[in-house]
């Protein structure tokens, strides 16, 4: 007997010192984690102002209280998830047939919504990417998330030709995904990032020359176009050591004939104002909905409050993003879009919810219609067998 429990544990133990090594050796050797800034970088980002003993920080004080309760309910909600956190069946999305992205007039402007917080733009005949996250899971590993809602994106990466900009809110999975990043190094002229993320890029074997890493308020002209990394209230970090080790924030993309604002993620705050105040008012606000709970309402929006954001920029009208594709939360899958709307109607702002690979032109008579497609989606799971 005692043989027998000798071998048992020694077996255990031998496991969990393979599993040890296996993933201590996926952390510090996978590309997957990018790469992390010099003594010389981090005595630079501390002359911003918001940077200190190796994390950025918030220019609001986020209140994350982790303790026995919150712990608790965190682990319970994990557990039991609303049952329609995810639809049951892969959700349709509109195809691009990429001819159509040599089509379009200098002049109008095109968003087309990818999923989650993916954009294709089109604006002064130059092709814009923000948070392109292609892969089917938004983890470092699949055995470590969720696959998205739709298999099938509206247009693959070996598809898209010749894109002159590549933005980056921060660096979570869901926002800059390896291995799309990847695939795109080639086709992509620059890429625009906060600091520190061009750490991860140059990892990923993208060259110092194609990289402006910016600070909160910076601005950059480039083909014609004005680019701005504007404040967010959130955070990053892709492993256990590197949180909020590289800059977020949000955007402002103005042409000659759009100014567009991308939210990124975070919560609110009264940096929206700020924004507004400075760069509005804006022909959309690209503006996060999706993947709240009330134990980390600082670093993401309500719906109810997306409205307020929107409103406080000076957007024209609403494209709720962050929500669709991934469930990174335990709320249902259509609840950000039904509350958003909703709060939209009842104070009378404008909002468009194209489905996923639907394309809104700002000068169109289209760009702030509702059409409610997720409904269609609920229905066909209802009537499932």
């Amino acid at each position: 007997m005692k043989r027998v429990l000798k071998w048992f544990f020694g077996t255990i133990g031998i496991l969990i010192l393979l599993v040890l090594v296996i993933g201590t050796a996926f952390l510090y050797l996978s590309p997957q984690f990018g790469g992390s800034a010099s003594e010389a970088q981090q005595e630079a980002y501390a002359a911003t102002g918001h940077y200190s003993e190796g994390t950025f920080i918030n220019a609001e004080e986020i209140n994350m209280e982790m303790n026995c309760h919150s712990i608790t309910a965190m682990l319970r909600e994990t557990m039991n998830p609303d049952p329609h956190v995810a639809p049951d069946h892969d959700l349709r999305v509109e195809k691009i047939n990429p001819a159509s992205l040599a089509s379009l007039p200098d002049t109008s402007t095109r968003i087309t919504w990818l999923g989650h917080s993916s954009f294709l733009i089109e604006t002064e005949g130059k092709k814009i990417l923000l948070d392109p996250v292609f892969g089917l899971y938004a983890a470092p590993h699949p055995m470590l998330g969720r696959a998205r809602f739709h298999r099938e994106m509206p247009i693959t990466i070996p598809e898209l030709t010749d894109i002159d900009a590549v933005i980056i809110s921060h660096d979570h999975y869901d926002h800059l995904d390896y291995p799309s990043i990847d695939q795109l190094r080639d086709k992509v002229q620059h890429f625009f990032v906060p600091l520190g993320v061009g750490n991860h890029l140059r990892r990923w074997d993208i060259s110092e020359e194609r990289i402006s890493e910016m600070d909160w308020w910076q601005e950059e002209r480039y083909e014609g176009l004005k680019i701005v990394l504007t404040p967010s209230r959130h955070m990053s970090g892709r492993g256990l050591t590197d949180q909020s080790a590289t800059l977020w924030g949000s955007w402002v993309i103005q042409s000659a004939t759009s100014n567009i604002y991308f939210s990124g993620d975070g919560g609110y705050g009264k940096h929206f104002k700020e924004i507004g105040e400075k760069y509005g008012p804006f022909d959309v606000g690209l503006m996060e909905c999706g993947q709240y709970n009330k134990l980390w309402a600082g670093v993401h929006m309500m719906p109810e409050e997306t409205v307020v954001a929107a409103a406080d920029v000076k957007a024209r009208f609403i494209v709720p993003i962050h929500w669709g594709s991934f469930a990174l939360a335990t709320h249902s899958w259509t609840d950000p879009v039904e509350r958003i709307t909703k709060a939209a109607e009842q104070v009378n702002v404008p909002i468009g919810t194209p489905r996923i690979g639907e394309s809104i032109l700002l000068t169109g008579t289209d760009a702030n219609t509702t059409e409610y497609w997720w409904e269609s989606e609920m229905m066909a799971l209802l009537q499932l067998p």
